[in-house]
């Protein structure tokens, strides 16, 4: 069975006994798992992943002992560009974002198509759950790295978007085989409720990204994305 584990974004220089100051959501979140003292778990911090203990608990603070270092790497051996619709539903983004990050997204990036609905005061409102939800989805599958959420970004970035293999969902029959996902990095995008219009399609592939069909159903805006990189992990994990 594996061990719980725990991403820190800040924490002092890492060596073997330190003793690492939890926060309340932390400690809440060790307390929910009905840890005490001397049980093991797992940190990653800057440096790396750490095996450790409880070593305190309290109400609203919990200290863990670092014990020592993990070698590994569960990260995906192609870096992964999520460029996620944002949809008029934004709650259908805190459903996307889970499954993503299991599967190896290394960089998520909502993108305002012409069929999104763009409201950046309820965006800012929803950024500090999309966060807890990626850090969740990092902890439960025991992820190496915590995958990188950036702000919105019109559809336009998407014509200069620098990455080796462009992938676009797209339900229209081009005629076309499916690509083969080759070495170096990988950004794949999907449409929002609607889909892609056929102008942003001929953008996006004027600009080189190549079609990719998802079977002859029409796929939920936030099953698209999901499907698409569990095919590109299939090819190459």
């Amino acid at each position: 069975m594996s061990l719980p584990r725990i991403f820190l974004a800040h924490a002092p220089l890492a060596t073997a006994g330190a003793v690492i100051p939890l926060g309340p959501d932390e400690a809440r979140h060790l307390k929910a798992l009905r840890l005490h003292p001397g049980d093991a778990l797992e940190l990653v911090l800057a440096s790396g992943a750490w095996k450790a203990e409880v070593a305190q608990m309290e109400r609203e603070r919990a200290l863990v002992r670092l014990v020592g270092t993990i070698q590994e790497d569960r990260e995906p051996l192609t870096p992964i560009h999520a460029c996620i619709p944002l949809t008029a539903q934004l709650s259908l983004v805190d459903e996307m974002l889970p499954p993503l990050v299991e599967l190896g997204a290394t960089l998520i990036q909502p993108i305002v198509y012409a069929r999104s609905e763009n409201d950046a005061k309820k965006g800012v409102a929803k950024r500090d759950r999309w966060l807890r939800l990626i850090q969740s989805a990092a902890e439960q599958s025991h992820r190496s790295l915590l995958p990188e959420l950036r702000d919105p970004l019109p559809f336009e970035a998407l014509l200069r978007w620098d990455a080796a293999h462009k992938w676009v969902a797209y339900e229209v029959p081009t005629g076309t085989a499916n690509p083969i996902l080759g070495e170096g990095s990988l950004a794949f995008t999907t449409g929002p409720e609607g889909g892609i219009t056929d102008a942003e399609f001929a953008a996006l592939a004027k600009a080189g990204w190549l079609p990719v069909s998802l079977g002859k159903s029409i796929l939920r805006a936030v099953t698209a994305p999901v499907a698409l990189l569990g095919a590109a992990r299939f090819q190459r994990p």
